[in-house]
């Protein structure tokens, strides 16, 4: 399979830095923004809890103390990643639990706040796929007719006796309702899945892949299943009820997954770290650079590339 030219870059995937970089002309970054929101799996709508590998204490910011206005955040991070990427402008990510969670004028209110503050080109929105309604959809579709936007959408796996055991507190149904529901809106879909989680082989994980690269996402953030510490997954790791993967494995997996993938699909993560304070593993995910650089080594040993192995359905 030859590299498509409209990654213009030197991965053997279609990277997030040379999306962006393609699209604005310049360096873009995402600036997390922890705007107070909760989870309907964790106030009692849904469940409580939350999801079991999640820590449920929020941003490092919010463990500080009041939240500073979303325009405060944006400033901060302005500085910071200026100062250490060299970013010319920034994507608003509204990062921290269920970001679409709220009253409309609430989240009007935020989103406008955001694309406010200078140099700020577009919104990223992380939520649930069962916390969006047409009202939602509609405000975000007004948007991206003006601006650039993302909808994230966390999935973790197309396998609903995973999601159960995982207390997401919905169906894999659902995901696949809400990312029909906010296609042909001029939004772009980022979908979130794990790699590792309880239970599932690796031809579990494969399905996942395969069942987002047949639906119209734009969008793809993997990463490992992390053990935190005051989590459901932290004391079930603890008790060596359950293992997590090796890097070798993981990194084997997330080429089988970049394989099975479009070559227009965005791979916006590709590993993840905790909080350290309460990280229990694996050990290995720690250093996020030495996983990448893995990864990339496995690309070319297999000489493959995202998509080499994709099959366009229906």
């Amino acid at each position: 399979m030859p590299k498509p030219e409209f990654w213009n870059n030197r991965k053997r995937y279609y990277d997030f830095k040379s999306f962006l970089a393609h699209r604005f002309g310049c360096r873009v970054h995402k600036i997390q923004i922890d705007a107070g929101f909760t989870c309907p799996n964790r106030d009692g709508k849904v469940a409580v809890g939350g999801c079991a590998y999640c820590d449920g204490r929020g941003s490092a910011l919010r463990q500080k103390g009041p939240l500073p206005p979303v325009a405060e955040q944006i400033a901060a991070g302005k500085a910071l990643y200026r100062n250490l990427r060299g970013a010319a402008k920034f994507i608003a990510y509204f990062q921290t639990f269920t970001n679409t969670y709220g009253p409309l004028e609430k989240l009007r209110a935020l989103y406008d706040e955001a694309l406010a503050q200078p140099d700020v080109v577009g919104l990223s929105i992380g939520t649930r796929p069962d916390c969006v309604d047409d009202e939602i959809l509609d405000l975000l579709e007004g948007y991206a007719r003006r601006t650039h936007v993302w909808v994230e959408y966390g999935l973790q796996s197309i396998h609903d006796r995973t999601l159960e055991r995982m207390n997401r507190g919905h169906g894999a149904a659902r995901f696949v309702e809400a990312v029909l529901k906010t296609a042909g809106r001029g939004l772009f879909l980022c979908a979130h899945i794990i790699l590792g989680l309880p239970g599932e082989t690796r031809g579990d994980m494969l399905e996942t892949a395969k069942a987002v690269a047949a639906l119209p996402v734009d969008g793809i953030k993997v990463h490992s299943l992390l053990a935190l510490r005051g989590t459901e997954v932290g004391r079930l790791f603890e008790e060596g009820k359950i293992g997590l993967m090796t890097q070798e494995d993981y990194v084997s997996t997330v080429c089988d997954v970049l394989e099975l993938l479009p070559p227009s699909v965005v791979v916006q993560r590709i590993t993840a770290e905790g909080y350290r304070d309460i990280y229990l593993g694996p050990v290995w995910a720690q250093n996020k650079l030495k996983v990448l650089n893995a990864i990339d080594r496995e690309l070319e040993k297999r000489d493959t590339y995202q998509g080499s192995r994709y099959v366009k359905r229906g």
